[in-house]
């Protein structure tokens, strides 16, 4: 066995409802002042309503920082920081996709009031300094996993985007409460969830730091999130399929934060930045034709994978056509829960490729952990078999 090391949230709360609690576990880290970083979808859903009494009843003051977009560029998480120290906080509640709570652990840590550190100073891992304010993460999608994840992506252009890597960012609890995602469009469940996958697909084959622990994550997840995903979509309102999701993102997150994500994240980045493709959507749409390229290095792994994803529908072969059954599956994930499953039908024009590949090629801190080595001439054939 190769050394490992393995860090995640401290605490996790695994309970439809539970997020009516939050006032009270504020109260119990003794937190007087808090700042709930969420966007203004959140709001017009109306899912802080039932939650916020609960933090005048037990004499917490709170602030809503609710302008956080999709791929939040440095302007937002730089408000939200100036919010937080302007109100004083003592506590950061991240509240929403991942964007929110990638926001909330910037916040967390540059609104600390010893904080003298600015945000170019702690892109890149293990650049972040200091101490952080306590930090709860209430995900209301099931798909990033950044509730357990010690990383934070900003967009720092028209297009590019930086990470903050660091353990100042795993928080101190995250709330998983079913009842939050209860109203998620079908779309978003669909994408949201496939990109839970894709998460412990590539922590499974990382040719980094992959280990026992997140290996065991990641079969755990793929089972909950495989067994669950058409319920989710399909019967919206189900709440066991629903919590079921929750936990089996987390699983992914806590996976790939320990043994990092690859080559489809990498080429997923630069459909985000140019063509605003939903992340989730992003993974979905290059999945199969990079499995399909790592299989000639990664294929045994891929096939141990296959029975957790396929149970009973799986035939018995060798690894090249478990393999195969595999990218088959995943494959249809995609138009059997109604998204686009080609780069042509998310609006991606053909001729944007060969841009798109050199793009990809400068997330290297992506493409050293996939099981391939990724040439810019591999990933504009990949994204041509996406096409």
């Amino acid at each position: 066995m190769s050394p490992f090391s393995f860090a995640t949230t401290a605490q996790i709360l695994c309970e439809p409802g539970s997020a009516l609690r939050l006032a009270e576990l504020c109260h119990e880290r003794d937190a007087h002042r808090v700042l709930i970083v969420t966007d203004p979808g959140i709001i017009q859903l109306g899912l802080l309503k039932d939650i916020l009494p609960g933090f005048a009843d037990a004499g917490i003051q709170y602030q809503i920082f609710d302008a956080v977009e999709a791929d939040p560029p440095e302007a937002v998480v730089l408000a939200a920081v100036e919010q937080g120290r302007a109100m004083g906080a003592e506590l950061v509640i991240g509240f929403g996709g991942g964007s929110s709570m990638d926001v909330a652990k910037l916040v967390a840590l540059l609104a600390h009031p010893e904080c003298t550190q600015q945000l170019p100073d702690i892109y890149g891992v293990g650049n972040a300094r200091g101490r952080r304010l306590p930090l709860i993460q209430v995900p209301t999608t099931a798909g990033t996993g950044s509730e357990v994840t010690q990383i934070a992506i900003i967009t720092t252009g028209e297009t590019t985007k930086m990470g903050v890597v660091s353990p100042l960012l795993l928080p101190d609890l995250a709330v998983l409460d079913a009842d939050l995602t209860l109203g998620l469009p079908p779309s978003v469940t669909a994408a949201t969830g496939i990109d839970a996958m894709v998460h412990a697909i590539e922590a499974y084959t990382s040719k980094v730091k992959k280990n026992p622990l997140s290996d065991m994550l990641a079969r755990e997840a793929l089972r909950l999130l495989s067994a669950n995903l058409s319920e989710a979509v399909h019967n919206g309102q189900n709440r066991e399929a629903r919590q079921a999701m929750l936990l089996g993102a987390l699983l992914a997150g806590q996976a790939f934060a320990n043994a990092p994500v690859a080559a489809v994240h990498a080429l997923a980045y630069p459909l985000g930045g140019h063509f605003h493709i939903p992340h989730g959507l992003s993974n979905a749409l290059v999945l199969p034709a990079v499995i399909e390229y790592n299989a000639s290095h990664a294929a045994p792994l891929y096939a141990e994978l296959a029975p957790v994803i396929l149970g009973s529908d799986l035939q018995p072969g060798d690894d090249a056509s478990l393999t195969a059954q595999l990218v088959a599956t995943l494959s249809r994930l995609s138009p059997d829960h109604g998204l686009p499953s080609r780069l042509r039908d998310a609006g991606v024009p053909e001729d944007s490729l060969p841009m798109l590949a050199r793009d990809a090629m400068l997330q290297q801190r992506l493409l050293v952990n996939n099981p391939r080595e990724l040439t810019e001439a591999d990933a504009l054939a990949i994204y041509q078999k996406a096409y």
